[in-house]
């Protein structure tokens, strides 16, 4: 008996997505994402901003520094990059 015609199909589970603010572009392929998210201060409660830096891979070195782009996880890419981008939300304003 053979396999053909029967057709697995794996799911992936659900991958994380961050929005963030391209930060560095020096790098071929990669981009530097600056995700900021809020969160309260432990005793005072005052809500602060904590910022955290990914390495995305950028396949067509499509990013410019500021531009804002959402990144998803995805397998290891080296041995600090773990995410790509997705798409580009906004591009960066070009000031003369």
């Amino acid at each position: 008996m053979g396999t053909e015609g029967t057709e697995v199909v794996k799911k992936r589970g659900i991958r994380k997505s961050q929005v963030g603010i391209v930060t560095s572009t020096a790098m071929q392929k990669t981009v530097t994402v600056a995700v900021d998210r809020m969160v309260p201060h432990r005793l005072y409660k005052k809500i602060q901003r904590r910022t955290s830096k990914f390495l995305a891979h950028d396949e067509n070195n499509a990013c410019k520094v500021g531009d804002r782009v959402r990144i998803v996880e995805t397998r290891p890419l080296s041995a600090r990059k773990r995410w790509r981008v997705e798409t580009i939300l906004t591009a960066a304003t070009v000031v003369d």
